[in-house]
């Protein structure tokens, strides 16, 4: 019977990519949640003195909901990692994360801002 050897685990190979992927991306997560955070920065000084009827409880519990919900979003670059590391693009992967990073985080600006637009701003007399 095969045995791994000493101070290695089975799935050591599984457990280093994983390790590889939060090295890489949770870093990430603070330019990402930076980004976002700019953005509705950029909603508020930019409509303040229409905006400030919105800034209620409810308000502040949709965007810490949203805040909640891009996080969440955000792990889901994991899932791309594993799946692209078991394909034939595995050898490029590394050198082009950034381009889903991009991509993610562009997408997730979108969203907060049509959530703002939509969903808060409409409220404001």
């Amino acid at each position: 019977m095969d045995t791994p050897p000493a101070g290695r685990s089975p799935d050591a190979p599984g457990r280093e990519a994983f390790l590889d992927a939060m090295r890489y991306w949770e870093p990430r997560r603070i330019a990402y949640n930076f980004v976002l955070a700019a953005v509705l920065s950029a909603w508020l000084a930019l409509t303040w003195p229409h905006f400030r009827a919105a800034l209620s409880g409810r308000s502040l519990l949709e965007l810490l909901t949203l805040a909640m919900i891009a996080n969440a979003c955000y792990c889901s670059a994991y899932f791309a990692e594993i799946a692209v590391r078991h394909s034939s693009f595995r050898s490029t992967w590394k050198g082009r994360r950034w381009i889903l990073w991009l991509a993610g985080t562009l997408f997730a600006v979108v969203l907060d801002c049509y959530w703002i637009a939509d969903e808060i701003y409409p409220y404001v007399r």
